[in-house]
């Protein structure tokens, strides 16, 4: 069987494509939904609305997840860390299917500044990627970590009834746990001062603005 090999133009559709799916399309998740089986809550306007608020930042961290692993993948240095990076990101592309699906159901609509997420996202990860696989691999190690700690923070502000909400960001989170304890495994190096508190504050720039725009 003939195998093709994609040209440099073809990477460049390849990675449009992914962009265009990650930013306004509706992805196709390999798992079902957690939040599958799950009857829907009788929300309040009120509640209703702060869940989609949460559930937004949380798609938008998907979009941004989805950019990152692309861009670290696009220069990896080592084959076998492109593929791990690859297959993570299609384990993130769950995810974002997932968070989709919960702001249809929530009756709203993902953040309005994916594009621009999604933009400088990938042009982190590629510098990352630029700096060596260890430094690439430190940084999905710090990110999960941050992910993971924002995902607890998450679930305690959902409001109590919305049990289908919750049921995604906790199988999302045992995900994000086990990216950074692979990623470390592979020789992930802890970033030095100041990169995680930097990485921490435009999380919070991108979670403050995403729940309402």
């Amino acid at each position: 069987m003939n195998i093709r090999t994609l040209s440099p133009f073809d990477r460049l559709l390849d990675r449009c494509e992914r962009a265009l799916e990650a930013i306004a399309g509706m992805p196709m998740a390999e798992r079902p939904s957690p939040a599958s089986g799950i009857a829907e809550a009788d929300l309040d306007d009120a509640e209703r609305r702060h869940a989609a608020g949460l559930m937004r930042v949380n798609h938008t961290g998907e979009v941004c997840a989805q950019a990152l692993y692309f861009g670290q993948a696009a220069l990896a240095r080592d084959a076998d860390n492109r593929a791990h990076l690859l297959h993570a990101a299609a384990e993130e592309t769950d995810h974002l299917a997932w968070c989709a699906q919960r702001l249809q159901q929530l009756d709203s609509r993902p953040s309005l500044l994916n594009p621009l997420w999604y933009a400088g996202s990938y042009a982190i990860g590629a510098a990352a990627a630029l700096v060596g696989d260890p430094v690439s691999l430190g940084f999905v190690v710090e990110t999960e970590h941050q992910v993971e700690a924002h995902l607890a923070e998450h679930l305690e502000k959902l409001p109590a009834a919305d049990e289908r909400s919750r049921a995604v960001l906790t199988r999302m989170q045992a995900d994000e746990i086990r990216h950074a304890d692979a990623a470390q495994q592979r020789g992930g190096i802890a970033l030095p001062f100041p990169l995680p508190q930097l990485m921490h504050a435009s999380s919070m720039v991108m979670k403050t603005v995403a729940y309402r725009i």
